[in-house]
């Protein structure tokens, strides 16, 4: 199984569902095409009021599936695909979604998983959740597609702070960092979701379509980077660390980087 994204609906709340199980919810590539897609649908569908999205089992989603980093990011040309086509769409299509989006965070959100959470409109955790991107390990940088809603959210120091040090964090840390809407007990989060969906859905659809896409006017992201800016970002695929970096994470052994 390459993992699933369900979508079911209550009234006017839909909620996607991340599920891989086994895998912490790492998110397949087959997974990524989903959420672009369903997203797509889900925006354009004017009954809704509210889009939550959620992990299977107890986790949010423990990012990318490297299982299949050989196969979809054999190399260079292939790398930049996997990143250009195929994650920065579906992170566009969350964060292009015109209802109110809310990320229920538990267990593990780390790597995509921050990113699907970064790109929601609201995120509420509970307290024993843990965060982070520790790519650093896997010899590579966050690609730009994927750094334009964490640096957008958390800004220069923090998102520099996330990546160099590549740690896993606890959800006080993450609040503090301004990663998270609220905190909650585990046992409460379930409530907090109710009591939330039902704030969102009580206000008006037209006036939340409307603040969204004025707020996102007001804040723009900056110009995408060039064709030779992105020539410059992934030619770390023919990188040995990058390569070292994703054998040692399938192999279960620490990486011994070299820089290069």
């Amino acid at each position: 199984m390459s993992g699933t994204v369900s979508v079911a609906r209550d009234g006017a709340v839909a909620t996607v569902t991340l599920a891989h199980a086994g895998k912490l919810n790492a998110i397949s590539v087959a997974m990524w095409q989903s959420l672009a897609s369903g997203f797509a649908a889900l925006s354009a569908d004017t009954s809704l009021r509210c889009v939550v999205i959620r992990g299977a089992d107890g986790n949010f989603a423990a990012g990318a599936d490297i299982a299949e980093f050989p196969q979809v990011r054999g190399d260079e040309d292939a790398l930049r695909r996997y990143h250009v086509e195929t994650i920065a769409p579906a992170l566009a299509a969350i964060a292009g979604c015109t209802h109110p989006t809310l990320a229920l965070i538990e267990g593990v959100c780390v790597g995509g998983g921050l990113e699907i959470a970064c790109n929601c409109d609201l995120r509420i955790a509970a307290d024993d959740s843990r965060f982070g991107v520790p790519i650093n390990r896997l010899g590579f940088p966050m690609a730009p597609g994927e750094l334009r809603g964490l640096l957008a959210l958390a800004g220069r120091a923090v998102t520099l702070e996330i990546l160099l040090e590549g740690r896993v964090f606890g959800a006080a840390e993450a609040e503090r960092k301004g990663l998270l809407t609220r905190v909650v007990p585990h046992a409460a989060l379930e409530e907090e979701l109710h009591a939330t969906v039902t704030r969102l859905c009580a206000g008006a659809p037209l006036a939340a379509r409307i603040n969204k896409t004025t707020i996102a006017r007001l804040a723009p992201a900056p110009e995408p980077l060039s064709e030779a800016e992105l020539d410059a970002h992934f030619a770390y695929g023919r990188s040995r660390d990058h390569a070292e970096g994703v054998a040692a994470f399938l192999a279960r052994r620490p990486p011994v980087f070299t820089g290069e």
